[in-house]
């Protein structure tokens, strides 16, 4: 229902006459009243009347914002968040100059008034659930803050001892103006430097803020102590955890808009001795679910890669320590093979993104939703390809063996150093050599290393002594480089992080050494007789093609 001016629609109805609205115009032109407020008291129409001519008594139409596509940030913030929260509404669409805006109360004409004089549009209002509209401002109200002053504003704030603080305390702390914006604030910064983890940890007497940037913990300026119970709480409403409950580790996990960028982030808390720690994982969609050819394989070792997931059944295993990248890996592999006429089915702890046309499943043991249990079930589902997220124990081995020798692709993942220890940590696990040898189809390690950054890439002048120092040589056509540091990169040198890849095809022959219990450095040198480049020799691969530097490319791998 589109609106009128609020003068000129009473008018059309018959409910005010035009010297009435002109009296009335007079007076808001002296006072800067609403128009509404001032009709009502002078005596010109009930508020009644007033409400139900203005809305037609709450026959708005009604919405799921939930469900509604597409709304644009600016358009959400042509109104102040002050008066978003203010009065519970959200602006979702802008067209003609007719702004729509989401209520929980079609009938506040204050509001409506409030909006129509901030924005300078005709207001257009629907009805939507008030959680929703709660939801919704929260992901969209992610404010572009200064740190510093942001954090001025916590200095005012008194701390309370453990002992003393209540649950309507920590929620009323939480509400408090300056801790949402300091929130915000770290969320929108952490997006900003690419951070992929927030790290916040109570000390005696003060607070830590890191961010990991690039794989690296980076000091940040931290809030004061006074504040961290607030932020705490803060971060626990928004995740959905029990505020009350600061004894016991929880997690949780929080959706945000920044910008144009949906993003996910996994919350956990930790009791230590002097408060909650509080870590976040940032998953972002667009570097998660990134295409095969955008992840850093070499051409050779991409189309042994593709061979692989393109095979009716075996397992392809990728290991590497934690934050290798190995789930962005994994979600690459499974788009790739992605079909309507492929049954994938995954299991994960936790699932970082659902991807359309696979059936993910989360683990939770504590209702014994487990590894073995879901997988059992999968194989009921007649599956083409199982994704799952770590093989973690025997049983889990054993079922995943089983089902690769049983006509399903397999894809897992494993915590291992490189790609030949990978056959050695099964076999601790208990399983069966032969079984092995005949489900391993691949074996894929990576690390992530950083690369150059581009604003400020120089020949590195510092190259030839540390190869000396490593005894290499490569030879006096071979120029290195590295980043000089830059604003662009935060004086680091380096800018975002490329993975590096060692795989292991197998071929009879390794199935043979597998059977025969071969040693890890028997099998490793036959893989590279065989053509296998190490993860030292693809970073060092990398540092020649001018991507990243030989220091990074020796410090982030080993030679085994």
């Amino acid at each position: 229902m589109e609106r009128y001016e609020l003068g000129q629609l009473l008018l059309r109805k018959g409910i005010i006459t035009q010297q009435q609205l002109e009296e009335a115009l007079a007076i808001q032109r002296d006072t800067k009243k609403f128009l509404g407020e001032i009709l009502v008291e002078n005596g010109y129409v009930s508020k009644n009347i007033l409400l139900e001519a203005l809305t037609e008594q709450g026959k708005a139409d009604f919405i799921q914002l939930s469900k509604v596509k597409g709304i644009k940030p600016e358009v959400v913030r042509l109104i102040p968040e002050a008066i978003a929260r203010r009065f519970e509404v959200l602006a979702i669409s802008l067209s003609d100059d007719v702004l729509v805006v989401a209520m929980k109360d079609p009938t506040d004409i204050v509001a409506i008034d409030t909006i129509k004089r901030i924005t300078g549009k005709r207001i257009k209002v629907v009805r939507a659930e008030e959680k929703e509209i709660l939801d919704k401002i929260e992901r969209f109200y992610i404010e572009t803050g200064n740190l510093t002053e942001t954090i001025a504003a916590l200095e005012g704030l008194d701390e309370q001892s453990e002992e003393s603080i209540d649950v309507n305390q920590l929620k009323i702390a939480a509400e408090d103006a300056p801790i949402i914006k300091f929130v915000n604030t770290i969320f929108l910064q952490a997006v900003e430097r690419r951070a992929t983890d927030i790290h916040l940890e109570p000390m005696q007497d003060s607070v830590s803020l890191r961010f990991r940037i690039d794989g690296v913990l980076q000091q940040i300026q931290a809030p004061p102590k006074s504040a961290y119970n607030g932020i705490v709480t803060r971060l626990k409403i928004m995740s959905n955890l029990d505020i009350g409950e600061r004894r016991l580790p929880q997690d949780g996990r929080i959706r945000i808009l920044v910008g144009t960028k949906e993003l996910d982030i996994r919350l956990s808390t930790l009791p230590t001795v002097f408060g909650e720690k509080v870590v976040m994982r940032i998953l972002d969609r667009e570097t998660v679910l990134l295409g095969m050819e955008q992840l850093g394989f070499e051409p050779a070792d991409l189309k042994t890669f593709k061979e692989a997931l393109v095979k009716p059944y075996g397992m392809i295993i990728v290991t590497g320590p934690t934050g290798s990248g190995k789930t962005t890996t994994l979600y690459a592999g499974l788009s790739f093979i992605n079909s309507p006429e492929i049954n994938i089915v995954s299991i994960e702890d936790p699932v970082e993104y659902a991807i359309p046309g696979i059936n993910q499943v989360q683990v939770k043991p504590k209702i014994g939703l487990t590894f073995p249990v879901v997988l059992r079930t999968f194989l009921r589902q007649d599956p083409d390809v199982i994704m799952v997220g770590e093989i973690r124990d025997l049983e889990t081995a054993q079922i995943a063996v089983q089902a690769s020798l049983t006509g399903h692709l397999v894809i897992s993942t494993l915590h291992t150093n490189d790609t030949v220890s990978s056959i050695t940590r099964f076999s601790y696990m208990g399983v069966e050599q032969y079984l092995l040898a005949d489900s391993l189809n691949i074996i894929l390690a990576q690390r992530l290393v950083r690369k150059i950054c581009r604003n400020c890439k120089e020949e590195d002048p510092d190259a030839e002594e540390f190869l000396k120092k490593q005894d290499v040589s490569f030879g006096k056509n071979v120029v290195l480089f590295r980043g000089k540091g830059c604003d662009e990169c935060g004086g680091t040198g380096y800018l975002g992080r490329i993975a590096i890849y060692e795989i292991l095809l197998i071929t009879k022959p390794i199935r043979k050494m597998i059977v025969e219990r071969a040693s890890d450095d028997e099998i490793r040198e036959f893989a590279k007789q065989q053509g296998m480049i190490t993860l030292r020799e693809a970073a060092i691969k990398k540092a020649i093609d001018g991507i990243t530097t030989i220091s990074e490319a020796f410090s982030s791998t080993l030679v085994l």
